[in-house]
């Protein structure tokens, strides 16, 4: 098969693919020097849309309405810009093998792709019930979400379902959103999870508390401490029961599991220095290869703030880190010297009417502050975590535009908060003052 060349390449057509081909475009690259080669059939689009607005019953989000650069207040990058630029979009391509020592990537099909630079933007995978030989994982009605493919088969579901029964498998980011999202759809909703609270990587048991109130006020049933053990299907090979591991049996007539994912970094196992499950870059995402370049999801890199090297899976990040790689690489062929990342960890997430931001390290003490009561009509609460007498992270539900950076502001500064009953009582008055 013919093989093609090209300056620049990234591998992987998700956010910071997208992300990354604005920020050439910014900086100047000619028409035919950059190819994204992506196995999703689509040109780069903001995937959080998946979980929310694209399950929405009514005014859902469709394509091309969200393509990358909408998420962030920019610029819809529709095929035609791709075009417009130079810049090749290589779809519904898998790549196989890399070859960093010899620059050369290889497809499914047996097409080769020579690079000079390389930029690794290829996320993170879901994992799988059938990964752990789960009995009945296989079944149909069985959804995970991470593709724009994945969210129209579970679309499809909930239409031929209607009113029916779902059980989220999970209680983490996905399964909150996925949570409401089918609520929404007035299915019967039940959640499994197996920590004592949801989100635990984040939210403390104060936190946690809010949101299981909120959703059980909605008619979401939870169900915490015990997982999924088994599924078992009917005639046609449809989901009909969740067995669960303390005896239980819930009936089901879709399933949407929500565990957690992985990096995608399979392909360049014992080519690059590797790191805390990512790939090891500097704080402009170059790799131990010089001519290739790690972002987003798969990147473990130097967290200046905390003067640690950290992976982070979040969208944000993808977008900066995409950008900042870019700016990298064109700035040392300009001889041009380029900041390093600083970057402030940012969560969010958004379900029902609810809407919180996090910011900064989720470390040390905590105090929780506001009106946390899941029947209040408008409820408006946040936690502080401190560490060594300083605030290093912030979390709020429900603040404006203005709170939001305010407590950004608090996790970048780490302000002194000797007394932890005083910070309690003042509250998000703390952060609107700094």
């Amino acid at each position: 098969m013919a093989e093609k060349s090209f300056k620049y390449v990234i591998l992987g057509g998700g956010v910071a693919a997208g992300y990354a081909a604005r920020e050439f475009a910014k900086q100047g690259v000619q028409p035919g020097e950059l190819a994204i080669i992506s196995k999703e059939a689509v040109a780069p689009y903001e995937r959080p849309a998946l979980s929310k607005a694209y399950l929405f019953p009514e005014g859902a989000a469709r394509l091309p309405g969200f393509h990358v650069c909408v998420g962030s207040g920019g610029e819809r990058l529709l095929p035609e810009w791709y075009k417009e630029k130079g810049i090749e979009l290589i779809l519904s391509t898998e790549i196989v093998k890399a070859d960093l020592p010899a620059n050369t990537l290889v497809s499914a099909a047996g097409e080769t792709f020579k690079y000079q630079i390389l930029i690794i933007a290829t996320g993170s995978t879901v994992i799988k019930l059938t990964d752990f030989g789960v009995q009945g994982a296989d079944a149909k009605n069985i959804f995970y979400l991470r593709e724009i493919d994945d969210a129209d088969k579970l679309v499809e579901a909930i239409k031929a379902k209607k009113n029916g029964k779902a059980v989220i498998v999970g209680g983490g980011y996905i399964g909150l959103e996925l949570g409401a999202a089918l609520k929404i759809n007035n299915l019967d909703v039940s959640m499994v999870y197996p920590e004592p609270w949801c989100m635990p990587r984040l939210f403390t048991s104060g936190i946690a508390a809010f949101y299981e109130g909120y959703y059980a006020n909605k008619g979401i049933k939870i169900i915490k401490g015990t997982v999924a053990v088994g599924f078992t299907s009917d005639s046609n090979g449809e989901v009909k029961e969740v067995q669960l591991k303390d005896g239980r049996v819930l009936e089901a007539d879709i399933v949407v599991v929500g565990v957690g994912g992985r990096p995608l970094t399979a392909l360049f196992k014992g080519q690059v220095e590797e790191e805390t499950g990512g790939i090891k870059t500097d704080a402009f995402f170059k790799t131990s290869v010089p001519t290739v370049y790690a972002v987003g999801d798969v990147a473990t890199f130097p967290l200046k703030l905390y003067n640690e090297l950290r992976r982070v899976e979040h969208v944000d990040h993808a977008r900066k880190s995409a950008e900042q790689a870019v700016k990298a690489i064109k700035g040392l062929e300009k001889g041009q010297s380029v900041d390093e990342y600083d970057y402030l960890p940012y969560f969010y997430s958004r379900s029902f009417d609810l809407a919180w931001q996090f910011y900064g390290d989720n470390v040390g003490d905590t105090v929780l502050f506001g009106d946390n009561n899941p029947q209040s009509p408008k409820p408006k609460f946040g936690s502080y975590w401190i560490k060594d007498g300083k605030v290093v992270g912030a979390f709020l539900e429900g603040g404006s535009a203005e709170e939001n950076q305010a407590i950004a502001k608090v996790a970048k500064l780490q302000p002194k908060a000797e007394n932890l009953d005083a910070l309690a009582k003042e509250g998000l008055a703390f952060a609107c003052k700094i």
